[in-house]
């Protein structure tokens, strides 16, 4: 009641208006009249403008024994009491002699027009000032405005429903008297098009359609003229409001029927705060439509259907499910994060390990996020924001590597918005126990259980063992299935024999066949592991992938198989062979690897970190389309992108120099079996005769379990862990951290892992280690016998309760993410570089921010080392000397002469490492600068993408310390030059998530010059204008960037609104007593 009070107060100051004589007849108005777009803005300024408006069609009308009672609020509609107004019309009108004939027609006409009129211009604008756009109104003969159509247009929304009604039946009964000469009209062929109001939250339309009554008899409409007009009005406004609301018409009706059911029990699910929208697992048939339309998939497989209606899922506990290779496992992770985007309204972390994998998936999701209203954004190499940008009315999904997603939540958790984030999905779950980014991962997920209990984890993995003590750390629920789309038969091959995987075989083992192929005496030379005959069974009509040792291998066993191909191979898809082959040129600027050339005419390729971006782009997608049938590959390629194939050969039991592990053994099969293509699916181990015994432990073991790292990176892992503890103040006491580290996955695994000193010992010396680095400062604690003695403050009660607090360069570092290993080394030499900071080049910013741990791996060729050097200019020289490397120093070294100075090795390596960074961005050109410093491309690319990472993590360590200042704007133009390291004009079109340096490249040369281009572009127009360009690739290129053109749309829309909104800590002046007197 208050509030339609205060809605009726502010209506009364409206100005006077005149009013209008005879207007136009109540008539819908014409298409021309409203067009869709104006709809859709009119929609908008409804819902903003009037509260009252947005419960229609939701609450149940109630019962009112009064009929006076009812019309309490509308007495005084506008200046005059609205009834009143309707009986001065009706007395005014009817005492003309020329207007009594149809005198209710003209009270009605003008009742009409009066209504709109004070109903648009009193309704409330909230939080805004801006008057609506009406076109001037012409005066008629009489002098008065004349109300124009287009206001009519706004009638069937601007009146409350009982009156729109009332109004059909009255115009309905004056033109049956006043047409009698003329033909019947029918009212039934108006269509009234209305405004589709949004429902809160979910945006779901609601179609309305106008009950249209039958034609009055004459006889009903005398009696309707000789009753006062006020009365009538105020009976049927009674009856219209005890009756059901009616329901109104709109021109465009949904497409289909099926989605208006789905509306209408999504808007009782809205009204009973229910998380169900629909029903395809409570999300919208229109999702499982985009399964279809983006991925093919039309129906889910059992195991999936059971998972997503486990009692556990239903009520959002933590899970990990566990399924072999190619099961579909991401399918499920995909539908829980759009239930939780779509009908929970919270933002999504997706965690994947490798920044292949987070490209890959935002290019498959962008066109989701674009059809269903959310966002996508990527967190992975130098690319994300910290903290995220707020939104209020989208929601996003993050998807980042384990570093990114580890800094991500850090700045949730330290901005107070962690529980903004309703959902964790961790991919490749096993890698919790793999080295420093497995106590990354840990970090993470112990952090989000630790602060937020609303935040649900799904980890997933096809090759799990210790669940139990995961599934304690996640305090989580287990699913796992032992499904496969298609089957997946093992075999062992020793010499000519071919065995097949039994488990219940005696030995494991059961016999095959013998292998069939004739072999020349130079062929079994080439070839004793009789690679040719196994890959021929295959290729080219299937494909087939080859796992070998060593990245040198995979280039050998490649141009071996093809010297002994006929030339028939050849012909297998000639033309686009050769279109790859004149595509790999063309990003390379006309190069093209020797081994490459060799092999692609004949449908083979290696893939290893060898090669850039761009050239395992190209292979991985010709190889999925079958111009390819055969690629050599190291291990790495099992953990990445999806490239399944019919069979998998391993060429040696062997990754690198170490035996192969469970683990990895049954994620190299897993590629084997292509699901829609192949009904089975083959993996065979090549193996000698002295690796027989462990071959058959391994086919036969468990998994391998996975452990805690958190103590074995120690700088990377519980130190940085208890600095960013503290420094977030999730646990500042020394009771409160242990309490915290209880919980982790060492705390679960501590028995196992701790045999020398227990969990307290391991953080009593973790937290005195940082102390004394200057990482963490001690609070005196002041007792009965004064201060307490520092190593005391571990062994007594009141040290359970001792409070640690960060330290300028303690927060530095972990808002960096800085490996702790190297901290005081970096703040040395940021420090060092402010006394001579050379900015004449870009030599000495980028050895500032060149990464430390690849510089103790690199060897350096000390002729390149010494020829780079005197290609300096004389300031470049100099910031060499202000480092610590001499020209006399390198030309000693490449001479091979004995030096007696003591240098540090590792700048030494750092600053050669610069060299090769400073050459690629003046020259753009991976190419050629892997051929001037001797290193393989990949290792290059591989260089500058973690230059970038450094970089940005260089950048905001110095935000932290005021007195590296000067390094902040430096520092920010350095980074977006080593993440895209491309000429400036290309650089907007790098921007976009799957879009390389060759692709930036013709596209700019089709005309594709900025963002909005790329947004706004056919992607049928893009297939004939780009070359080699798939239709897939297309639309995913234009569906991500359309989603990066609405991300920055978004923020800078937020940006305005925040900088409109009124502070919440605005002051309020209290009038004074005096003054109020």
């Amino acid at each position: 009641m208050d509030e339609g009070g205060s809605r009726i107060r502010r209506r009364v100051c409206v100005p006077k208006r005149n009013r209008p004589s005879l207007g136009i007849i109540f008539a819908a108005p014409t298409a021309a009249e409203l067009l869709p777009g104006d709809e859709e803005e009119e929609e908008e300024e409804m819902v903003a403008r009037s509260p009252r408006r947005k419960t229609v069609g939701m609450q149940p009308v109630e019962n009112n024994d009064s009929e006076e009672d009812m019309f309490g609020d509308y007495d005084s509609f506008a200046e005059n009491s609205f009834l009143a107004q309707v009986d001065d019309l009706e007395q005014k009108y009817m005492q003309l002699p020329e207007n009594r004939k149809h005198g209710t027609d003209f009270a009605t006409e003008n009742l009409c027009s009066e209504s709109i009129k004070h109903n648009k211009l009193s309704i409330p604008t909230v939080g805004s000032c801006t008057e609506s756009k009406t076109d001037a109104p012409t005066k008629n003969q009489s002098g008065h405005e004349d109300v124009s159509s287009k206001p009519g247009a706004d009638l069937l929304y601007e009146l409350p429903s009982s009156q729109v009604l009332y109004f059909e039946n009255l115009q309905n009964s004056s033109d049956n008297l006043g047409d009698q000469s003329t033909k019947e009209r029918d009212w039934n062929s108006f269509s009234h098009k209305t405004v589709n109001e949004e429902l809160p939250h979910h945006s779901i339309e609601q179609p309305q359609q106008i009950d249209q009554s039958s034609s009055q008899a004459r006889a009903s409409s005398d009696v309707n003229r000789r009753k006062s007009l006020k009365d009538h009005l105020k009976s049927t406004m009674t009856g219209n409001a005890k009756a059901q609301t009616p329901i109104f018409a709109r021109t465009k009706q949904l497409k289909e029927t099926l989605l208006s059911e789905e509306i209408h029990v999504a808007k009782k699910t809205i009204e009973s705060s229910s998380d169900d929208l629909g029903p395809f697992y409570s999300l919208p048939s229109k999702v499982k439509d985009l399964y279809v339309q983006f991925k093919g998939i039309e129906k889910l497989y059992e195991w999936q259907h059971t998972c997503l209606t486990l009692n556990s899922v239903q009520e959002r506990k933590n899970l990990i499910y566990s399924l072999p290779t190619s099961g579909g496992k991401t399918l499920v992770a995909e539908i829980l994060m759009l239930q939780e985007l779509l009908c929970r309204h919270k933002d999504v972390l997706m965690i994947l390990p490798y920044v292949a994998i987070v490209q890959e998936k935002i290019s498959g999701l962008s066109s989701f996020g674009i059809e269903l209203g959310f966002f996508v954004e990527e967190y992975a190499g130098s690319k994300g924001k910290f903290p995220p940008i707020k939104r209020r009315k989208k929601k996003s999904l993050y998807i980042a590597t384990i570093e990114k997603g580890h800094g991500l939540v850090n700045s949730l958790i330290e901005t107070g918005r962690i529980s903004s984030l309703g959902l964790v999905v961790v991919d490749e779950l096993h890698m919790i126990g793999e080295g420093s980014r497995g106590a990354v991962l840990e970090m993470t997920l112990a952090k989000i259980l630790y602060t937020s209990k609303t935040t649900q984890i799904i980890g997933m993995s096809a090759t799990l063992s210790n669940v139990e003590d995961l599934q304690k750390f996640l305090q989580a629920e287990y699913y796992a299935s032992q499904f496969r789309p298609v089957e997946l038969k093992e075999y062992l091959k020793i010499n000519d024999a071919i065995y097949e995987v039994d488990s219940k075989a005696e030995n494991g083992i059961t016999f095959s066949r013998l292998l069939n192929y004739k072999y020349s005496d130079t062929l079994k030379k080439m070839d004793p592991d009789r690679l040719v005959a196994l890959v021929t069974e295959v290729i080219p009509n299937y494909s087939c992938l080859v796992f070998c040792p060593t990245k040198k291998n995979c280039e050998n066993v490649a141009e071996m198989i093809c010297k002994f191909l006929s030339k028939e191979y050849m012909k297998h898809r000639e033309k686009e062979k050769q279109e790859l082959i004149k595509n790999l040129k063309n990003i390379n600027s006309g190069n093209l690897c020797a081994v490459l050339k060799r092999t692609v005419p004949l449908g083979i390729a290696y893939h290893h970190s060898g090669l850039t971006s761009d050239e395992k782009k190209l292979l991985e997608e010709a190889y999925s389309t079958g111009v390819l049938c055969l690629l050599t590959c190291t291990s790495t390629l099992a953990a990445g992108v999806n490239l399944p194939a019919r069979r998998v050969i391993l060429r040696a039991p062997y990754v690198a120099k170490e035996f192969l592990k469970r683990n990895q053994y049954k994620q190299m099969v897993g590629r084997a079996g292509r699901a829609g293509i192949d009904s089975i699916g083959e993996s065979i181990l090549i193996l000698q005769e002295k690796d027989k015994q462990q071959v058959l432990e391994l086919i036969s073991r468990p998994l391998e379990s996975c452990y805690s790292h958190l103590v074995q990176e120690f700088s990377k892992g519980i130190q940085t862990l208890f600095l960013s503890l503290i420094g977030l103040k999730i646990a500042t006491n020394l009771g409160d951290i242990y309490h915290f580290m209880s919980g982790t996955f060492l705390g679960v695994q501590q028995k196992i892992l701790l045999k020398e000193k227990s969990l307290w010992e391991i953080t009593v010396e973790s937290l005195r280690y940082l102390t004394e680095k200057g990482l963490l400062q001690k609070d005196t604690i002041l007792t009965e016998n004064g201060f307490m003695q520092k190593d005391a403050i571990y062994k007594s009660e009141e040290g359970f309760q001792y409070s640690f607090h960060i330290t300028k360069l303690g927060k530095a570092s972990f808002k960096g993410t800085i490996d702790l290993a190297y901290c005081n080394i970096l703040y040395r030499d940021l420090k060092k570089g402010l006394e001579g900071l050379v900015l004449e080049s870009l030599l000495h910013l980028i050895y500032l921010t060149t990464p430390y741990d690849m510089a103790s791996q690199c060897d350096p060729d000390w002729m390149i080392y010494f020829r780079q050097f005197n290609q300096l200019s004389p300031a470049e020289q100099n910031a060499a000397n202000l480092v610590g490397v001499s020209e006399n120093y390198i030309g000693k070294k490449a001479s091979g002469q004995a030096i007696k100075k003591k240098v540090d090795k590792d700048i030494v390596n750092r600053l050669y490492l610069s060299f090769v960074l400073y050459t690629l961005l003046k020259e753009t050109n991976i190419w050629s600068v892997s051929e001037k410093f001797n290193m393989p491309r990949g290792y290059v690319q591989n260089l500058l993408t973690a230059a970038a990472t450094f970089s940005s993590c260089v950048l905001h360590f110095c935000e932290e310390l005021e007195e590296f200042w000067v390094y902040r704007a430096l520092l920010g133009e350095l980074t977006k030059k080593l993440t895209y390291c491309v000429k400036a004009e290309l650089m907007p079109l790098m921007e976009v998530t799957g879009v390389l340096e060759g692709r930036a490249k013709q596209l700019y040369n089709a005309g594709y010059k900025s963002l909005t281009h790329l947004a706004n572009a056919n992607p049928e127009v893009l297939i004939k204008t780009i070359d080699h360009l798939s239709r897939r690739q297309a639309k995913q290129i234009v569906s991500s960037a359309k989603m990066l053109l609405h991300e920055k749309a978004d923020a800078l829309q937020e940006e305005v609104e925040e900088l409109l909104r009124l502070p919440s800590d605005f002051p309020v002046i209290v009038d004074s007593p005096i003054e109020k007197a």
